[in-house]
């Protein structure tokens, strides 16, 4: 072969990388100007925002106490912070669906009828996450750690710890809530079986709530109110993984 076939060959197979790369380019600009239109929507409510996520906390405070800002920026940024944040959680269906669709050409048919319901239900699930923490353990973790203060202790939360406290728990039950997903792909690649999954049922166990001491503040509450949704969700997800058996052969052709 010449040079200049050499050279003409190795271009032709730059050029399907190229525009790959140019795609992805293109989806990560888009997800970057759905999170900067949401959070240019919501800045505004910034502190009404911030308000309804400290309603958890404020409402089990005693009579007179107040959450603190120990920062001269903190009551300003906080809120933006919250905002930001807010808005990403809100894109995660526009960013899963970028996701989706910069890997749907490469998939097989089969394929794409397949994780298209698992991309939707990891939105739900994480979205689900969200709620339970909020509504189920806030509640739960606020009224016991403010009830067991010791005497002569005053509670006065730093707005920007509260933050960094919540956000760490709705990321850590978002993810835990993806158990059922992560079972159910792990069984349809072959990676393991439900029935190998049941064996290990005891180890799973010790797991999530070595999981859930991990991802949660130290404390028993939340790390239990953790470790039980994850156990059930491994169990609904152990439940529909029959339904995702692996592919014996890639004879459809991709559309």
């Amino acid at each position: 072969m010449s040079s200049n076939e050499s050279s003409k060959a190795d271009t032709q197979h730059s050029l399907p990388l190229f525009s790959h790369l140019l795609e992805l380019r293109d989806r990560l600009l888009r997800i970057v100007a759905i999170v900067i239109v949401l959070f240019l929507s919501l800045v505004y409510f910034a502190n009404d925002i911030y308000h309804y996520l400290a309603i958890p906390l404020t409402s089990q405070l005693p009579e007179g106490s107040s959450m603190i800002a120990t920062g001269v920026a903190t009551p300003f940024f906080t809120p933006i912070k919250l905002t930001i944040v807010l808005s990403i959680f809100i894109a995660i269906p526009a960013i899963l669906y970028q996701v989706w669709a910069f890997i749907a050409p490469g998939l097989y048919k089969h394929e794409r009828k397949l994780i298209a319901p698992l991309v939707i239900s990891s939105a739900l699930l994480f979205y689900l996450g969200m709620a339970f923490s909020y509504y189920v353990v806030f509640p739960l973790a606020f009224s016991f750690f403010t009830s067991t203060a010791p005497e002569g202790v005053t509670i006065a939360t730093d707005i920007s710890s509260y933050l960094d406290f919540v956000l760490k728990l709705f990321f850590a039950f978002g993810l835990a809530f993806e158990i059922p997903i992560a079972t159910l792909v792990l069984c349809w690649t072959g990676a393991t079986t439900p029935q190998s999954l049941k064996e290990k049922r005891p180890y799973i166990v010790v797991g999530a709530f070595v999981f859930g001491m991990l991802l949660t503040p130290p404390d028993i509450i939340s790390q239990t109110l953790l470790a039980i949704p994850m156990l059930i969700l491994f169990e609904l997800g152990l439940l529909f993984s029959r339904f995702y058996v692996p592919q014996e052969s890639d004879q459809d052709i991709q559309e």
